[in-house]
């Protein structure tokens, strides 16, 4: 079997490499608007976007000009290693760090995107070096999306439209027979996460999947039956979250005269037929209790996206989708390169699957594996369910 250390693979052209970090480049700058001369209040949930920018810029200084050139290199911006690696700087600590402002993070971001778009342009890169610049694309690109988290979370002005999130509703169930989808990536077809390596059959029973997501009036009808209150809905971990929290019904909604919820810095009538955003997990299992449904495995949710693309909607682009899965290693994983992207949190995190409206284009596949722990509800996430 293939290493993930000796074997990194990139089939993008340069040119779509340049395309790529023009756009994330961009969309980094669209994403830092209204922080440069008003900072944010600290929240233990999100990066200081200060900081967040300036991680990205080291990020890709580190692994497409600085790794080529040996570990000795020193960064275009000073103390940028003591201030960036986030491996070595606990998350609450970002937000007491002395940074360098706004305007000189960006500039640094800048002169690095700068260089590495002339690296790409003055050399043909061979694969392994193509490889660590995607690598560092699709960071930012993750990155940027977080930014999007933290101006809903902020009640920012949004930067992008929702425009592919598509009305929901659960009328049907897909039938999907038994069989094997084939879960992670496969050697030399391009880049995966070390996460992903390698692919391995996966043997997975008759079961049937919601055709759509749940949706707004489908979770509404659990809030308005006091599913929130029904101790029997949650599990151990999600009631200790549950009376911790005081929610009653999910993040940026409230009742009015009618129900609303915040989208970013506007108070809107609540969408009934669209997907439900900013659930965790905990709230997607309670509302399955009370359906008499469950969520979807990973391999369960891979093998619909494959197997029963035309009958199963909106697996992309709408809303990340939690799955029961816990995040756990492949059989023979090993780490990459950026060995911080995926053990650290194996155990601790849960699966999602699919893609949000503010995923890039370029990360919606099928196997990608998102991760985050069960309470997180700031993220574009909702659910599909499956029957029990």
């Amino acid at each position: 079997m293939a290493t993930t250390s000796d074997s990194p693979q990139s089939l993008t052209s340069a040119r779509e490499l340049i395309d790529g970090l023009n756009d994330s480049y961009r969309n980094t700058l669209s994403c830092m608007r209204g922080f440069i001369d008003q900072p944010p209040p600290y929240l233990p949930i999100i990066n200081p976007p200060v900081w967040e920018a300036g991680h990205a810029a080291w990020f890709l200084e580190r692994w497409c000009l600085r790794r080529p050139a040996g570990n000795g290199a020193p960064p275009l911006l000073p103390c940028a290693d003591q201030l960036y690696n986030s491996s070595r700087i606990a998350h609450s600590a970002r937000w007491f760090l002395k940074l360098p402002g706004p305007r000189q993070t960006l500039d640094y971001l800048r002169h690095v995107t700068e260089a590495v778009l002339e690296r790409i342009e003055s050399a043909e890169l061979p694969p392994p070096e193509k490889y660590y610049m995607e690598l560092a694309l699709y960071h930012q690109d993750m990155h940027n999306e977080a930014f999007v988290y933290t101006r809903q979370t902020l009640g920012q002005p949004t930067i992008q439209t929702a425009s592919a999130i598509i009305p929901s509703s659960m009328e049907a169930d897909v039938k999907i027979p038994k069989g094997t989808v084939m879960l992670g990536a496969q050697p030399a077809t391009g880049f995966s996460f070390d996460n992903e390596k390698w692919a391995h059959e996966i043997h997975v029973p008759a079961y049937n999947i919601s055709s759509q997501l749940v949706s707004n009036n489908d979770f509404l009808v659990f809030v308005a039956d006091g599913g929130y209150l029904c101790r029997e809905y949650w599990c151990e971990s999600g009631w200790c979250w549950r009376n911790a929290s005081g929610r009653r019904c999910p993040a940026y909604w409230r009742q009015t005269e009618g129900w609303q919820q915040r989208v970013f810095d506007q108070w809107l009538p609540l969408m009934g037929n669209a997907p439900v955003m900013h659930i965790n997990a905990f709230e997607a299992e309670a509302y399955c209790r009370w359906a008499g449904r469950r969520l979807p495995s990973e391999a369960e949710w891979e093998r619909a996206a494959v197997h029963a693309q035309a009958e199963c909607e909106q697996m992309h682009g709408n809303v990340w989708q939690w799955t029961s899965s816990p995040f756990q290693p492949y059989p023979g994983f090993s780490p990459d390169p950026y060995a911080e992207y995926s053990q650290p949190w194996f155990g601790t995190h849960r699966v999602l699957r699919g893609s949000s409206w503010a995923t890039p284009q370029r990360l919606r596949r099928n196997g990608f594996r998102n991760f985050y722990t069960a309470e997180r509800a700031d993220i574009f996430a909702g659910f599909r369910t499956c029957a029990l």
